[in-house]
């Protein structure tokens, strides 16, 4: 039988359920799904079916099918998390979660931004094809705000809700009045001993008070700094990452990076209908401590030094195909030895970002930086710099 049968099982099930208990106490959705036929299936079949699902399923829009099976019953949901593995193992992004998890370590996860000029929105997609016009399948989305001495990009999970108090609210990028210096806020805590900074969210909001519940916080995950180009030096701009969430060895052969499993919503009302979000477990997986008394201190990228080109008469560096129009927007970021000799690991390149059309930019990034740090780092490029061209 087809998932799409399963599902529409399901919701024919529960649609007789509500109308039976129409004349008596209303039972709750997550009770009485626990009656379903479904949830009764083996637990040796049903891990067989997600598995050869999970496996079939390699990218968007088909994998909308291990969704699905998320979304079943509680007893499928809590065996299609243990199937489903992090993006850096598997380099598939399965729930939203995974816009928060490090990419892959063996290659580059391929995705683009649009720009919308009228309404100063930047749209993040995942890339379905390795063509560079395919639709993609909507990750983030980022709205500027400029403010008397500052610039705000807010970035959250819906196009359409840009609110702090949301729980869209995944955190912002805000820059310098030059638009040399930028800090990344997270949402949510990314490791143990993470410090909060003052957040306006629980300030009245047209008027209205944001719920408290919704622990929409600013934790500083990475500070960026362009270098200044005070003479109007020939070149490209040079910038500057220090991640403060993570070590510098998780560049390393065996390096490990912070990983969240779920948003940590302290009330479960906020996401009612993805339920496969929340998990009992702590939603800080393999993270110790502060990343500054690590060995190594924190990871610090770069970008990568282009060559001239001769003949051309311009600036070159190697995108593979995946950047067509020269721009100084365009980058690639690899990991700086701060601490001692480069090797191997320091030319892996861990972000590039180049323009290919008017208002299309490609952003392919891996481990160990998450979608929503690597969209942010490229949203820093976007912002006026009145001392760096």
């Amino acid at each position: 039988m087809s998932i799409r049968s399963i599902l529409q099982d399901m919701k024919f099930s529960r649609s007789q359920r509500v109308v039976q208990d129409s004349s008596g106490p209303a039972e709750s959705v997550g009770e009485s799904l626990k009656q379903s036929c479904w949830a009764q299936m083996p637990q040796e079949l049903l891990r067989e079916v997600l598995v050869r699902i999970e496996a079939s399923e390699a990218a968007w829009p088909p994998r909308k099918s291990v969704v699905a099976c998320a979304g079943v019953c509680r007893s499928w949901r809590h065996l299609t998390k243990e199937i489903v593995k992090a993006p850096e193992l598997t380099g598939k992004l399965t729930f939203p979660i995974s816009v928060k998890q490090p990419g892959p370590r063996d290659d580059l996860l391929r995705c683009f931004i649009k720009r919308n000029r009228s309404s100063q929105t930047y749209y993040l997609y995942l890339g379905l094809t390795h063509a560079l016009t395919d639709e993609g399948k909507f990750l983030l989305a980022a709205r500027k705000y400029k403010r008397a001495t500052c610039t705000d990009y807010i970035v959250s999970l819906h196009a359409d809700d840009m609110s702090k108090g949301s729980s869209n609210y995944i955190g912002k990028l805000r820059s310098n009045f030059l638009g040399t210096k930028f800090t990344i806020f997270d949402g949510q805590p990314t490791h143990a001993g993470a410090k909060i900074t003052k957040s306006r969210s629980t300030r009245p909001v047209n008027l209205k008070q944001v719920s408290p519940r919704v622990p929409a916080g600013n934790y500083p995950v990475a500070h960026i700094q362009y270098e200044l180009n005070m003479l109007g030096s020939r070149g490209p701009r040079r910038m500057q990452c220090t991640m403060d969430a993570i070590p510098a060895t998780s560049v390393e052969p065996g390096g490990v990076a912070p990983t969240q499993a779920d948003f940590s919503y302290s009330n479960a009302e906020f996401l009612p209908s993805l339920p496969f979000f929340r998990s009992k477990s702590n939603h800080l997986e393999r993270i110790t401590g502060p990343l500054a008394s690590q060995k190594g201190g924190v990871l610090v990228l770069r970008n990568k030094s282009p060559r001239w080109h001769e003949q051309l008469q311009c600036w070159c560096l190697n995108f593979h195909g995946r950047v067509t129009v020269a721009s100084v927007k365009n980058f690639q970021l690899v990991a700086s030895p701060e601490n001692g000799p480069a090797g191997p690991e320091h030319e892996k390149i861990i972000l590039q970002f180049g323009k290919v059309g008017k208002d299309l930019f490609t952003m392919d990034y891996g481990y160990p930086i998450s979608a929503f740090q690597a969209f942010s780092i490229c949203l820093s490029s976007f912002d006026t710099k009145i001392a760096c061209e």
